[in-house]
C-alpha cells in the first residue's frame, strides 16, 4: 500500500476500547472486517493501528482508509464515521493477501489507547454490506456468508423490497431503505425486513443500510427488480442429439442454490433433463444429463456433461451444492462415470467407454462420486462411489431398477460442520454413506447398510429422504423414511411401515416438545397409509390405514396451512384417504385442492398450497388463487414441482422458480405481500437450508425449518452459527 499518509491527530484519545477482529479466509488470501467498541468518553475521529507478524499486506479497504508501511497498519476514520459514542462501534474491512499461517494481530490501539478486547474468529456475515458482528468463538454450526440479497417487486403502484436478516446480524439491527440517493423511511426499521415504497416508479433503483447502535453501515447491493412479479434469468438450452433408438431435446428440470464463487450472492446450478429421461423400471436408451451453473443475470459460469455412462431420470442424478469444506464458496457434488466431461472440458475416467447394454441401463462398468468446483465446474476428487452395485440382483431385481435408486443430501454429522450424504436403494436393501470434504480430500466418515443393520433395516426408505436433528442432541440425522439414522451412521428407529412417496419433517406442533416426521406408506391396503411419528423415537402418534385394495397415497403434506386449527395440518391424496388432520389425527376440515408442495408466500406466517404453476390460500370453504405463473411451466410428470422453491432471495418469505415453457430461461417469482412478521433468513436455520440442498432428489418436497412456523408462532429464535 507503500508509506503511510499523513493525517491530522485524532480528535481526542481513547480511555478504553476493545476490538473485534473477523476473518474470511482462502488460499492466499482473506478480508477482515473488524468492530471498534469505544469504552471511554465520546470520540470524534479515529485512527486504529496495528503490527501484522506473518507476512500479511492489505491491498483494499472499505468503511476505514487503510495504509501499511512494512508490517505496521493504520486505519483512519471514513468522512461519515468519525464519531464513536460512549459503548458505541464502528465497523470497517479490508481485502489482503498473507504467504503464513495468518495469525490474528495481538495487540490494537485506538488514538494511542491500547484496546485489549477480543480478536476471536468467525465472520459477521454481512457479506458486502456490513450485516452482522459475527460470533466471537466461532461456536454453532457453519454457514454461508450471504449478502442482503435484496429485492423490489412490483405492487400496486409501488415496489416491495425485501432483503434478508442474517442470523449473524447484531441484536437490535435496524435498516433504511434509499431510492437512488434518497432514503424513503422515516425512521429506521425495526420490523419487519421487508418495506412498501408506494408510489413509486418500478424502475426505481434501491439500496439497503443497516444501522447498528445508530449508526449507518455500507450499502447493500442494488435489489433486483422484479417489475412483473418475477425475474427472468436467460438459460443456454443444450442442443439435443440422438441415441440407438430415437432422438431428444432438453427442457430444464431441477434447480439448486449455492454461494458458488464467495461473494455472498446465490447462484443457480440446473439440471437438464432430455425428453426421453426415463424411470428405472422402463427400458431404452436416454440422452446425457447436463448440469449448468448460471448467476442471475443469466451469465454462464460452466456446463458439465455427465456422459452417455450416466443414465437419465429423477432417480439417477442427484447433485448436492453446498459450501462442504467451509472456504467461503459452495462445492458441486454428484455421481459420475467414464465419460463425465467438467466445466473446463476435462473428462473423467475413460472418455470412450460405453457401458450401456441393449436396453439402455448401465449395469456395468465402474461409477464414481466427484466434488466439482463451484465457481468453474472443474473436478476437485473422485473417488468410487459407495456402494458399489455389485450383484444387481442383491438390490430386488435383476434388470437394472433398484440398483440404480439414488438418494443424495448434506447434514451436520458432527453438530457444526456439513458432511455429504450419498445412499442407493430404498425398496430393499439400503445403504447411506457420509462423507467429509475436508482439505481438498473426500474421506469416508460412515456406512449404513441394512444388510449388517438386519432384515428389519430392509425396505424402509423413500423416494427422498430429510436431514433433521431427530434427537435433539445437535448433531444431525438422515430420515429415510420409515426408519431413521443416527449422526454415528447407526439405526435410530424404524417404524416398519415400509416404502413410501413423500416425508415430511419439522416442528409441526409447538404444543409438544421435538420434532414430528409425517410419512405416507405406499403399501396396498397398508395400516399406515399416512401418519405421524415422534422424529427421537419414531413412535408412532397415530396413523391413518390405507383401503382394503387400494395402494396407499402418492402424495402428501405436512404445513400450518389453515389458521384455524392450532399447529400444522396434514393430508394425503390416494389410498382412500380423506380430510384435513390436526396433530391428534382428527379430522378438522376439507382435503385442500392439492397436496404437492407449500410456500410462505402472504404476509401472515401461515404456509400456501404450491402445486403445478400457481399458489393458493387454503380455505375450510374453498381456495383463494394467489398466483398463477404466467407462461411457465412445472417439471417431473405428475408430480408437478417447480424447479426450486425456498428463501432464496427477500426476506423471510419464499421464491418460487418455475422453467418458462420453452426452458429459454427461469423464471423467479417473488412476493408481492406486504408482512409485519420479522426473523432471519430460513437459509441460515440449517435444517432449511440442508432441505433446499436435497430439495432435488428423486421426489422432490418443499423445505421445513427447525421451529414452529405458523399461526401463533412465537418469534423466530436466532440459530448458533458462525460463518467461515
Amino acid at each position: 500500500m507503500g508509506a503511510a499518509l499523513l493525517a491530522a491527530p485524532p480528535a481526542s484519545a481513547a480511555a478504553g476500547c476493545s476490538v473485534d477482529y473477523t476473518v474470511n479466509q482462502w488460499n492466499n488470501g482473506f478480508t477482515a472486517q473488524v468492530a471498534i467498541t469505544n469504552l471511554g468518553d465520546p470520540i470524534d475521529g479515529w485512527t486504529l493501528e496495528w503490527e501484522f507478524a506473518d507476512g500479511q499486506a492489505v491491498t483494499g479497504s472499505w468503511n476505514g482508509e487503510a495504509t501499511q508501511s512494512g508490517s505496521s497498519v493504520r486505519v483512519d476514520n471514513a468522512a461519515y464515521n468519525a464519531a464513536i459514542a460512549t459503548g458505541g462501534t464502528v465497523e470497517f474491512g479490508f481485502q489482503a493477501t498473507h504467504s503464513g499461517t495468518n495469525d490474528a494481530p495481538r495487540a490494537f490501539t485506538l488514538n494511542g489507547t491500547v484496546c485489549d478486547g477480543s480478536t476471536g474468529g468467525g465472520d459477521d456475515g454481512g457479506g458486502d454490506d456490513g450485516g452482522g458482528d459475527g460470533d466471537d468463538d466461532a461456536s454453532g454450526r457453519q454457514v454461508e456468508a450471504l449478502d442482503r440479497g435484496p429485492v423490489s417487486v412490483r405492487s400496486g403502484d409501488g415496489n416491495l423490497v425485501g432483503w434478508r436478516m442474517l442470523a449473524t446480524d447484531p441484536g437490535g439491527v435496524a435498516f433504511n431503505v434509499y431510492r437512488g440517493g434518497t432514503r424513503v423511511n422515516s425512521e429506521p426499521l425495526t420490523g419487519a425486513t421487508s418495506y412498501l415504497d408506494s408510489p413509486a416508479p418500478s424502475g426505481a433503483e434501491y439500496t439497503v443500510r443497516p444501522v447498528v447502535d445508530g449508526r449507518e453501515q455500507e450499502a447493500s447491493r442494488s435489489a433486483l427488480r422484479f417489475g412483473r412479479g418475477y425475474l427472468d434469468v436467460p438459460l443456454q438450452r443444450p442442443a439435443g442429439g440422438s441415441t440407438p433408438d430415437g432422438s431428444y431435446s432438453y427442457s430444464a428440470n431441477d434447480a439448486s442454490v449455492g454461494d458458488l464463487d464467495g461473494d455472498g450472492a446465490y447462484e443457480i446450478v440446473l439440471k437438464w433433463q432430455p425428453d426421453n429421461a426415463k424411470d428405472n423400471s422402463q427400458s431404452g436408451y436416454t440422452g446425457n444429463t447436463i448440469v449448468d451453473a448460471y448467476e442471475l443475470d443469466g451469465t454462464r459460469l460452466w456446463r458439465i456433461d455427465l456422459g452417455r455412462n450416466i443414465r437419465a431420470g429423477a432417480h439417477y442424478t442427484q447433485f448436492a451444492v453446498y459450501d462442504l469444506d467451509g472456504d467461503g464458496a459452495a462445492e458441486v457434488a454428484m455421481k459420475t462415470a467414464d465419460g463425465t466431461v467438467d466445466g473446463r472440458g476435462e473428462a473423467i475416467g475413460d472418455a470412450d467407454a460405453d457401458h450401456r447394454n441393449s436396453g439402455g441401463y448401465i449395469l456395468s462398468g465402474p461409477e464414481y462420486l466427484t466434488v466439482f468446483e463451484g465457481a468453474d465446474g472443474a473436478e476437485l476428487s473422485t473417488v468410487d462411489y459407495l456402494p458399489p452395485r455389485g450383484n444387481v440382483a442383491d438390490w430386488g431385481d435383476d434388470y437394472g431398477n433398484r440398483v440404480d435408486r439414488f438418494l443424495a443430501g448434506v447434514a451436520y454429522l458432527d453438530g457444526e460442520r456439513p458432511s455429504l450424504i450419498m445412499a442407493r436403494g430404498y425398496y430393499t436393501r439400503s445403504v447411506i454413506v457420509a462423507w467429509d470434504w475436508r482439505d481438498g480430500r473426500l474421506t469416508e466418515r460412515w456406512t449404513f447398510d441394512s444388510d449388517e443393520a438386519g432384515s428389519a433395516w430392509a425396505g424402509q426408505g423413500n423416494h427422498q429422504l430429510s436431514i433433521a436433528d431427530a434427537d435433539g442432541d445437535g448433531r444431525d440425522e438422515v430420515v429415510y423414511g420409515a426408519m431413521a439414522v443416527d449422526d454415528d451412521g447407526s439405526g435410530l428407529w424404524n417404524t416398519g411401515y415400509g416404502h413410501g412417496d413423500a416425508l415430511h419433517v419439522g416442528d409441526f406442533l409447538p404444543e409438544r416438545g421435538g420434532l414430528e416426521v409425517f410419512d405416507i406408506q405406499e403399501r396396498t391396503g397398508g395400516e399406515a397409509g399416512a401418519h405421524l411419528n415422534d422424529a427421537a423415537t419414531g413412535e408412532t402418534l397415530w396413523r391413518k390405514p390405507t383401503a382394503d385394495g387400494q395402494e396407499g397415497p402418492g402424495r402428501g403434506v405436512a404445513a400450518d396451512v389453515w389458521a384455524g386449527n392450532p399447529g400444522a395440518e396434514f393430508w394425503a391424496t390416494g389410498g382412500g384417504i380423506s380430510g384435513l388432520f390436526d396433530g391428534r389425527g382428527n379430522n378438522v376440515g376439507r382435503t385442500p385442492s392439492s397436496a404437492n408442495f407449500a410456500a410462505w408466500w402472504d404476509g401472515d406466517p401461515v404456509r400456501e398450497l404450491l402445486d403445478g404453476t400457481h399458489i393458493d390460500s387454503y380455505g375450510p370453504d374453498g381456495d383463494e388463487r394467489l398466483l398463477t405463473g404466467e407462461n411457465v411451466a412445472s417439471n417431473n410428470g405428475t408430480k408437478a414441482t417447480p424447479a426450486l422453491s425456498g428463501d432464496i432471495l427477500g426476506d423471510w418469505r419464499e421464491e418460487v422458480v418455475w422453467r418458462t415453457e420453452d426452458s429459454s430461461a427461469l423464471r423467479i417469482y417473488s412476493t408481492p405481500h406486504p408482512t409485519n412478521v420479522r426473523m432471519p433468513t430460513l437459509m441460515h436455520d440449517t435444517q432449511y437450508r440442508v432441505a433446499v440442498a436435497w430439495q432435488n432428489t428423486a421426489y422432490n418436497q418443499p423445505p421445513h425449518p427447525s421451529f414452529f412456523l405458523g399461526d401463533g408462532m412465537d418469534a423466530a429464535p436466532l440459530p448458533d452459527v458462525h460463518t467461515p
